[in-house]
């Protein structure tokens, strides 16, 4: 008889269904992608957004087919736009992403830089949420358009008011226009706004004339007791642009293929997004992401309750090994935040947000003495430092042995 595991799955169940445990620790450390390779092969890597599964059955025989018949050309086509399509109309009752209005880019980051380009010159504001995904500051940054931070509330959820002074802020210094960059769901915490909350913020950006860019890029990966709510959807928001991917949900970082899409009022400007941007996307990248989307939808359900699983995991291991440390359980994604203020551990000469490649205070501890890599906090800017980002997309016994590490580390200090 199958033995039950603690979040009440059978072994087969969980081996035959769960992407997250049909791959051995051995095998994973056979692959050469950046979350394998960045460490020393004794460290046990939590960090970048890399999941631990094999690739969903529908893409692997997608790509297979375009590698058999050397169909490895340019992208063409719609089908991405159309699949993203149908799949927003299944999974959030959403019909209003138009085809039409949508363009491929390379992937979500430089969508990014491209749909701010539209809304916004050099030297001009772009407001984020921080704590926040480190690459909100250094693309920004590098595309010459000034970081004005908005930090989230003490429940790490958008603060309006700290939103609104940041638009007043934004304005300021003669600035022409000015952007709102928004992680939705946002990245690091895995709070998933609701309708009630982008539908405000939408009001907020009309009141102050900002223009609001929402990257989705996690927006399939809402876990049980939250539901997603594209930004376009709600009252408002006509004027924004959105961009999103299937890298996250399927795993598919490698392979570069996005969607920037457009509400009424900004078809015009999505339409002036340079014709050569559409050549940086892989075509292979486009036909996996299309068959994600279209094909890969019962796996995805598996890998969700994989995640709840996990999720619910490791609320209990840090409840056990960690003390001291705070959990905020994420409702969306496979990062977990987890406040180490109350170490304190100092968080060094670490640079600043956006730099991603270097170590501070809990991350370092943890990475030196328990052999765990996390994302260090500093680096999702104001509201981060003393914090670490969890990738706990792996499996429970990776997971299990990475926490007691870090448990056994803290209580050596």
């Amino acid at each position: 008889m199958d033995r039950m595991d603690s979040d009440g799955r059978t072994t087969a169940d969980a081996a035959r269904n769960d992407p997250l445990v049909q791959l051995s620790l051995d095998r994973l450390r056979r692959r050469t992608s950046m979350k394998w390779r960045a460490y020393p092969g004794d460290v046990l890597p939590l960090w970048v957004a890399e999941m631990d599964v094999p690739l969903a059955p529908a893409v692997a025989a997608a790509v297979h087919e375009a590698i058999d018949l050397g169909d490895t050309g340019y992208p063409y086509g719609r089908a991405y736009a159309e699949a993203l399509a149908d799949f927003a109309h299944e999974r959030w009752r959403w019909d209003g992403l138009r085809v039409e209005d949508t363009a491929i880019v390379p992937d979500v980051m430089m969508g990014v830089v491209e749909l701010l380009r539209l809304v916004t010159d050099p030297g001009d504001a772009v407001v984020v949420c921080s704590p926040v995904y480190p690459p909100f500051y250094a693309f920004v940054s590098h595309d010459g358009r000034q970081v004005v931070e908005a930090p989230l509330g003490a429940d790490l959820r958008m603060d309006l008011q700290s939103l609104e002074e940041a638009f007043v802020r934004a304005r300021g210094a003669g600035r022409r226009r000015v952007a709102f960059l928004m992680s939705n769901p946002h990245n690091p915490t895995g709070v998933v706004h609701t309708h009630e909350e982008l539908r405000a913020v939408a009001e907020l950006a009309r009141r102050h004339q900002v223009r609001v860019v929402s990257d989705e890029i996690h927006g399939p990966l809402v876990l049980a007791g939250a539901a997603f709510t594209p930004f376009l959807s709600v009252p408002g928001a006509e004027n924004g642009l959105a961009v999103t991917s299937a890298s996250k949900a399927w795993n598919l970082a490698g392979l570069k293929a996005a969607v920037a899409f457009a509400g009424p009022e900004a078809a015009a400007d999505l339409r002036r997004i340079p014709e050569e941007v559409s050549h940086g996307p892989s075509h292979l990248g486009v036909i996996a992401h299309t068959a994600a989307l279209r094909s890969g939808r019962d796996w995805l359900d598996d890998l969700l309750n994989g995640l709840d699983a996990n999720r619910r995991l490791l609320g209990d291991l840090v409840e056990q090994h960690l003390p001291g440390v705070r959990y905020h359980r994420p409702e969306a994604t496979y990062l977990a935040w987890l406040d180490c203020t109350a170490l304190g551990l100092h968080d060094g000469q670490a640079d600043g947000p956006g730099v991603v490649s270097d170590l501070a205070g809990p991350a370092r501890m943890f990475r030196d003495r328990a052999r765990v890599a996390l994302s260090s906090g500093h680096a999702f800017g104001t509201g981060g430092s003393g914090c670490v980002r969890l990738n706990f997309a792996t499996s429970p016994t990776v997971l299990r042995e990475a926490v007691e590490r870090m448990g056994k580390a803290l209580s050596d200090l």
